[in-house]
């Protein structure tokens, strides 16, 4: 963990945007300390988008748009860290999204959410990459 789903309408930003984007929320995640520690192993960030093609936005205009973003991790860290990650991630998004705030209308949302142990099944090999 943390996994960060990216869901928005096709009229937001084209491919290549949402992949710098992507790149860059990692980057975001994997920064982020509790002190000295790191909060989120690299081995477990995953950041994923989803282009809606079928959507509707209040009054249905072609010019709204939409991006909510999703973000699971495993439970116990602190509120502060999670407060922390939240608003870094949030700053990303509005700052990556300005100019089609401005030019158009546009809804940034995102959630946060914890998975607990009981009921996830991993199969991973990617933290034991990481620690060479």
């Amino acid at each position: 963990m943390p996994h960060l789903t990216l869901e928005y309408s096709a009229n937001l930003a084209d491919a290549q945007n949402i992949g710098q984007l992507c790149n860059t929320l990692v980057q975001c995640l994997d920064a982020q300390r509790d002190g000295e520690q790191r909060v989120y192993p690299l081995g477990g960030i995953r950041v994923r988008a989803l282009r809606c093609e079928q959507y509707c936005i209040a009054d249905g205009r072609a010019d709204a748009a939409f991006l909510h973003a999703n973000l699971k991790i495993g439970a116990g860290r602190s509120e502060a860290v999670k407060k922390a990650t939240g608003d870094a991630l949030f700053a990303l998004l509005k700052q990556h999204f300005a100019t089609e705030f401005d030019q158009h209308g546009l809804a940034l949302s995102l959630e946060l959410g914890e998975f607990s142990e009981a009921g996830t099944w991993k199969h991973n090999n990617l933290h034991a990459r990481f620690k060479t």
